[in-house]
């Protein structure tokens, strides 16, 4: 009896070997690295360089850096369910890609037209391609209707989620009706999206910095662990500005921002958002520029609580405020953000004069 009950033992274990076994191979058969994203290329006119990418609804931490060499690249990202991810170009100028696990996507083009990158791989992908280059050929004041016009046709693509962002917030004119408007059609097709709820509360809240309205209460720390609230902007008048190191835009206007701080000193007050994956590189570039005043950055991207606390969807962005806490002007163009700032303090210290 004991001989048998030893056969049968080894016979189960020698059974559950083989089962294992048919599993690995079945799981090899289907694409073992079924886990695993991977984003290739090939750029023309391009040797060697590198791109960051970040993903804007949490299939990464933080940033990461995809490197070309002659002209090609290849870049893995563990996955276990399908994200957005930005790829940012040396010269600042972003393409959305939409990853799933287990699949390859492929970009082809020329590095000096990156308009005309053409992204292949999966269905997302190359409906974004599409729409891409017939973006290419549309006047500018029409985009906004063709991306709407596309959204509605397509309420249950992620893609359609990037360019409601991108197209109706993430832009110094925001349209927030239009995009509640397109986020409810969404929702009614995908109630459950996670993405599709969080857009809708902060939609709710980004009312915040409208025109005339009176700045919402808020408290936050700034890379130097000081705390930051709305009664920390006491200035005649007041700057918020939203930046990041990856945009040139928005770092010619903090230097025009450190320019008037330079000369008003006390008398502008000043706060900035800086949009920065990591803490680190933010702090760095602030004590490489000099910055006097507080910079926000909790490496959380567009997911800043105070971004739309505050109403800002964009990068650059900007808020002027008065001595009452009251906003007087928002998206200030850098042109012209020394000029109104000079006017309105000019202003104030004839009003004061005159009181």
């Amino acid at each position: 009896m004991q001989d048998k009950c030893e056969y049968m033992k080894t016979n189960v274990h020698s059974f559950r070997n083989v089962a294992f076994l048919l599993v690995a191979l079945l799981l090899a058969a289907c694409g073992g690295d079924s886990g695993k994203f991977k984003l290739e290329g090939r750029l023309r006119h391009m040797n060697q360089a590198e791109f960051w990418v970040y993903s804007t609804n949490g299939g990464m931490a933080g940033f990461d850096t995809i490197v070309v060499r002659n002209g090609r690249f290849s870049y893995e990202l563990e996955l276990r369910e399908p994200a957005t991810l930005v790829v940012i170009f040396p010269n600042y100028s972003e393409q959305p890609v939409f990853a799933e696990p287990g699949q390859t996507v492929s970009v082809k083009g020329d590095a000096s037209n990156l308009k005309e990158l053409v992204i292949e791989g999966t269905d997302d992908n190359e409906l974004m391609s599409e729409l891409r280059m017939e973006l290419n050929d549309t006047p500018p004041p029409d985009v906004r209707k063709v991306v709407g016009a596309f959204i509605q046709e397509h309420l249950t693509s992620p893609v359609s989620i990037y360019l409601l962002k991108r197209h109706f917030l993430q832009t110094s004119k925001p349209d927030y009706r239009e995009a509640r408007r397109l986020t409810m059609k969404m929702l009614e097709k995908n109630p459950e999206n996670g993405q599709l709820i969080m857009l809708q509360k902060q939609l709710d809240r980004l009312q915040g910095g409208a025109l005339k309205s009176k700045l919402p209460t808020f408290t936050a720390y700034d890379v130097k662990g000081k705390k930051v609230t709305e009664k920390s902007l006491n200035g005649r008048l007041n700057l918020v500005t939203v930046w990041a190191s990856w945009s040139y835009t928005s770092n010619d206007m903090q230097r025009h921002v450190k320019t008037l701080k330079d000369k008003y000193g006390d008398k502008l007050g000043v706060l900035s958002i800086c949009l920065d994956a990591r803490k680190n590189d933010c702090k760095q570039r602030v004590e490489r520029d000099s910055l006097k005043w507080s910079t926000i950055c909790d490496g959380r991207l567009w997911d800043t609580p105070l971004l739309s606390k505050l109403g800002l969807a964009d990068v650059p962005a900007n808020l002027l405020i008065d001595e009452k806490g009251v906003v007087i002007e928002r998206n200030i163009p850098q042109d012209k953000l020394e000029e109104i700032v000079n006017k309105e303090m000019l202003k104030r210290k004839v009003d004061a004069l005159l009181k």
